[in-house]
């Protein structure tokens, strides 16, 4: 029976922590234990350090995988750090918690108080974590910039940050994000960052999201709808705006990108593959550097990048047994990082890849319909939208030994309804007759009910077929039905794309 998974998202808050600084307040940090074997304990997160603060609300989340079946015990260790090295053994250590990730959710919200090494009180300081189900892998990039902010400083400018709150369900506003404080400056531009829809607005478009500028004094409250669109929204100090009649605004903040999306790439690492050590293994790199894979991931990355524009890419290995608790899962970041699981372009991947492959071990079974009901979930948004705005594209690299052939023919019938599309690269010399049914070119796919796809949506390619071939082969050949499978889709639900004029049409 397969393990009864799911993955929790962990917020964490202190009050009272001790004061260990001497002419200010401690500057706290939480890390986040998971006991493996015995006394071992492996960090598998933690969140950033606030400065000056014994109240501290954390605004990075640690993301976990939860499993029903067993004890998961975990430590919150919180920390004074004065220095810059991310070891924290020379940090001042302000008090511990320990207990199950099942006791957190079963609470949902844990308070208890933070206890020394020596088992006594630290204080009166207390922990309060806070868990919530993620369904949601969406993430929301920003560009944000500000003008004609109003000055509070004395001398020289006001030095600008936003923060971002999201509504909880208790009617109170959670801090998720805050940017990079700009010196001296009332016209600033923040570098681009990225905050996962689901802590932002808990995946909900409609749901109101509010930021705080220049040091508390303004807000604004908005719901990404608008956002979404480039918007751009007046600063108001609440305070000016009921003494002055006159008063208009302390500024402007706009964003010049605000864009939800999610492309994947899902490398097999069953034991199908073989054991990467054997020169047999479709894993093992050899003295030049490359596999099939890497030669796959190469050829049709360096063209689908040129399509997104900013050339993250979520990339995810399934079918391995993974650290620290070597579960199988059939969706792991090749990272290793579930909250941030972006490479940067083609060469991001493939470093990742490398990375990953001695830290799993090879196991099975070779289940595709889990990542791409999981890319179906952001197709079903996006199929909500009004205009032809959004379009998902997986990349499976398989050696083609599919194991859950029902639930995946079910999976691609409902996601032919959807915008995506799937391409499937087949390594090594397997049988890929399942594949090329897939494909659906010889017929109209059906699920096990005997449902039709609306739409071919998917497109396999052996990769030997193209190994001796131009680079560019392989790619023409992934991609040649792509553009058609998009268009057609748009076309059927008569949806324009957001740019576009009413009398213009798609061809």
């Amino acid at each position: 029976m397969a393990d009864c998974v799911t993955k929790v998202e962990l917020s964490i808050s202190c009050l009272n922590l001790l004061d260990k600084d001497v002419g200010s307040k401690s500057d706290p940090l939480c890390a986040v234990l998971m006991n493996t074997t015995g006394n071992y304990w492996v960090e598998i997160g933690r969140t950033e350090r606030v400065q000056n603060c014994l109240d501290p609300k954390f605004s990075k989340k640690i993301l976990v995988d939860y499993y029903f079946e067993q004890i998961q015990k975990l430590k919150f260790a919180v920390y004074d750090i004065d220095n810059k090295t991310i070891d924290l053994s020379d940090d001042d250590f302000l008090g511990e918690f320990q207990c199950t990730l099942g006791q957190i959710v079963s609470n949902r919200k844990l308070t208890r108080p933070l206890l020394l090494r020596n088992g006594r009180p630290a204080g009166k300081g207390t922990i309060t974590i806070f868990a919530e189900e993620v369904k949601d892998n969406r993430v929301v990039n920003f560009e944000a910039q500000a003008r004609n902010l109003d000055n509070k400083d004395f001398f020289g400018k006001s030095d600008p940050y936003l923060e971002f709150y999201r509504l909880n369900e208790d009617g109170k506003w959670q801090m998720v994000h805050r940017t990079e404080v700009i010196n001296n400056n009332l016209n600033p531009s923040w570098r681009p960052f990225r905050i996962p829809l689901r802590s932002l607005c808990s995946g909900d478009l409609q749901k109101s999201v509010k930021v705080f500028s220049h040091m508390f004094l303004y807000r604004v409250t908005f719901v990404m709808v608008p956002i979404l669109l480039q918007a751009e929204f007046e600063c108001i100090n609440p305070k000016k705006k009921q003494k002055k009649k006159s008063y208009k605004n302390s500024g402007i903040v706009s964003f010049k990108l605000c864009q939800v999306c999610i492309d994947r790439v899902g490398v097999d690492f069953t034991g199908s593959n073989g054991d990467p050590r054997s020169p047999d293994s479709l894993h093992h790199i050899s003295p030049n550097g490359l596999n099939e894979y890497l030669m796959a991931i190469w050829s049709v990355g360096m063209v689908v990048q040129d399509y997104d524009s900013d050339k993250l890419f979520p990339a995810f290995g399934f079918g391995a047994q993974i650290p620290p608790s070597w579960q199988v899962s059939h969706e792991f970041p090749l990272n290793f990082n579930p909250a941030s699981p972006f490479c940067s372009g083609v060469q991001g991947i493939v470093d990742a890849y490398r990375n990953c492959l001695p830290q799993v071990k090879l196991y099975g079974p070779t289940n595709f319909s889990p990542i791409i009901n999981h890319v179906a979930g952001f197709g079903a948004a996006a199929a909500q939208q009004p205009t032809a705005s959004q379009y998902y594209i997986l990349l499976i690299i398989t050696d083609g030994v599919i194991t859950d052939l029902d639930d995946t023919r079910r999976a691609i019938v409902n996601a032919s309804k959807l915008p995506m599309s799937i391409i499937i690269i087949g390594v090594g010399g397997a049988d890929f007759s399942a594949m090329e049914f897939l494909d659906g070119d010889d017929g109209v796919l059906r699920s096990p009910t005997g449902e039709m796809a609306i739409r071919d949506i998917v497109q396999f390619v052996p990769f030997r077929k193209f190994q001796n071939a131009p680079k560019e082969a392989l790619a023409q050949s992934v991609l040649a039905e792509l553009p058609q499978q998009v268009v057609s889709y748009f076309n059927t639900r008569k949806l324009r794309p957001p740019n576009e004029t009413p009398n213009e049409t798609c061809d």
